[in-house]
């Protein structure tokens, strides 16, 4: 906290009034709100992942991108203070909008720019991380290891804690075909990697963007959908498609969309998306019993579900096993209520 406190003071000459512990989340990471000067001070525990959020940040800004700026950091990095941007969190501003499962012109308006500023940030930020990408943390880009760690978090640590019977062998088979076709070369983009509306500050009605340390050099599909298969979000398929046709009419000032294949590799992004978000929920929810992921177990099952609907045909085995899990074959709901 000291840290904290002579960076406030070497910043704006004066001691904080204030200083108050954010809500903690998934992360290690503790945030604290400063007063009066409006600052928001954080004390990491990994030095890596604090100069990604720097790096980043910085190259977001350059680009345009409405990102906090960085005001001082400590001797050890492991301490920064930052700009704060209020108390708009997206996801709380469209909290009761999500219960009823639509929204008011002005939450719309709210998603569209969002789907319209996060094709610049994609390839802005890309642009000028194009000599940087090994700073990233914890890894330079989307890569096998990345995709085989995603996979494996929702079997070890979802789909063995669920009760859903599964073969490994014949699940290894898909495994590996998704590894595979996962893999296909894409540009010099920045994936943000947690792009939802938990992630989103909405300030002068534009959007603002946080907790990007964890972003890559990475395909533009996979922000698209962790936004929008979000399970706290869970929005509806006929808002789906109206921001996925804004994010799509967005991207064409920056690079030639065949929308036939964008979409597909988009379905590829969002499968290899759930895993990892299930992979979550059983870690953070059901071994660790953080409540907050375990609420989002029911919503992700429903969104799961609708996406696997439609099969996915190199995956006929996998495809089984999560629509048995979004059906809850296992249980788990009445285990966990």
């Amino acid at each position: 906290m000291e840290r904290l406190v002579k960076l406030y003071r070497e910043r704006f000459g004066s001691e904080p009034v204030s200083v108050s512990l954010l809500p903690l989340s998934g992360s290690a990471r503790k945030y604290y709100r400063m007063l009066p000067e409006g600052v928001i001070g954080c004390i990491g525990t990994n030095l890596k992942e604090n100069r990604a959020f720097v790096t980043i940040g910085k190259a977001m800004r350059d680009a345009g991108v409405a990102a906090p700026e960085v005001y001082g950091i400590s001797p050890d990095g492991l301490a920064y203070i930052q700009e704060d941007l209020g108390n708009g969190q997206l996801f709380a501003l469209l909290g009761p909008s999500i219960e009823k499962g639509s929204f008011s012109p002005e939450e719309k308006g709210w998603l569209r720019s969002v789907m319209e500023a996060l094709p610049a940030l994609q390839f802005g930020t890309g642009e000028r991380m194009a000599s940087d990408w090994d700073v990233c943390f914890p890894d330079r880009e989307f890569n096998g290891r990345m995709v085989s760690f995603d996979i494996n978090y929702f079997k070890y640590c979802y789909l063995k804690e669920s009760g859903v019977d599964f073969d490994e062998i014949a699940l290894q088979d898909d495994y590996d075909r998704l590894l595979e076709d996962a893999l296909e070369p894409f540009g010099q983009t920045f994936m943000y990697r947690d792009f939802q509306a938990r992630n989103i500050m909405i300030r002068d009605g534009k959007p603002w963007f946080i907790d990007f340390q964890g972003g890559r050099r990475g395909p533009v599909q996979y922000d698209l959908a962790s936004f929008l298969l979000n399970a706290g979000t869970h929005f509806s398929e006929a808002v789906r498609r109206e921001l996925e046709d804004a994010y799509i009419t967005a991207l064409g000032d920056f690079c030639k969309v065949s929308r036939d294949e964008f979409m597909e590799r988009y379905r590829l992004m969002a499968l290899v998306r759930m895993l990892q978000e299930f992979g979550a929920y059983g870690f953070r929810g059901l071994i660790e019993g953080k409540q907050l992921f375990i609420d989002c177990i029911a919503p992700a099952q429903k969104v799961l579900g609708s996406l696997v609907k439609e099969p996915f045909a190199r995956y006929p085995y996998l495809t089984d096993v999560l629509r048995r899990v979004a059906a809850d074959e296992g249980g788990i709901l009445a285990k966990i209520v």
